[in-house]
């Protein structure tokens, strides 16, 4: 089968649903949900994530099992300043599992020293 435009949304918008099911689900925050889009100031893919006070703007990407790293953690770095957030992270569909809780979590190590910490490193 050959992945369509309006297949890969469908895609993207399962990945997305399904991190937020988990998330919300894991961690009793039935406040995180998908988030609408916001064109050129979109704040990420989910909402409602918290951690030691800051805001944590999540990027779900679902790609085929194709992993772009640099350009995601690039989009979420723009998005999370769109947002005010502390971090910036990227959830993307592993290839050959549906779990959410196997997908894989890409960040930069500002952003896990923002969340580790609550501060953003200079």
């Amino acid at each position: 089968m050959t992945r369509t435009r309006a297949s890969a949304r469908d895609a993207g918008t399962a990945h997305t649903r399904s991190v937020c099911a988990y998330l919300a689900t894991t961690l009793g925050n039935d406040g995180i949900e998908p988030r609408n889009k916001n064109g050129s100031s979109d704040r990420g893919d989910v909402t409602g994530l918290k951690y030691a006070g800051q805001r944590i703007v999540v990027e779900a990407k679902n790609y085929g099992g194709v992993v772009k790293i640099g350009p995601w953690l690039a989009e979420a770095e723009v998005e999370r300043r769109h947002d005010g957030a502390g971090v910036g992270l990227v959830v993307a569909k592993r290839r050959g599992t549906t779990d959410p809780g196997e997908q894989i979590v890409l960040m930069t190590l500002a952003d896990l020293v923002s969340l580790l910490t609550g501060e953003r490193p200079t």
